[in-house]
């Protein structure tokens, strides 16, 4: 996958954010269930959305064009 968001597509952000909401599930059960390895990841997750959806929001006012469309 591409390292900067801004170079995603539509699809792969989606992707992206599924996947993301996905990882932050499973990290917050392990806090719950048991001790996590990296404390951090949590909040790196919901940093890692937040860009995602601000991405989208912007593409949908039309603040941030597609590149390459």
């Amino acid at each position: 996958m591409k390292g900067k968001l801004q170079e995603l597509t539509q699809e792969e952000l989606n992707k992206s954010l599924k996947e993301s909401k996905e990882e932050i599930r499973k990290e917050r059960f392990k806090a719950v269930t048991s001790k996590v390895d990296n404390p951090r990841r949590i909040r790196e997750l919901k940093k890692h959305i937040a860009r995602i959806l601000t991405l989208q929001r912007e593409y949908e006012l039309g603040i941030r064009t597609q590149k390459g469309k």
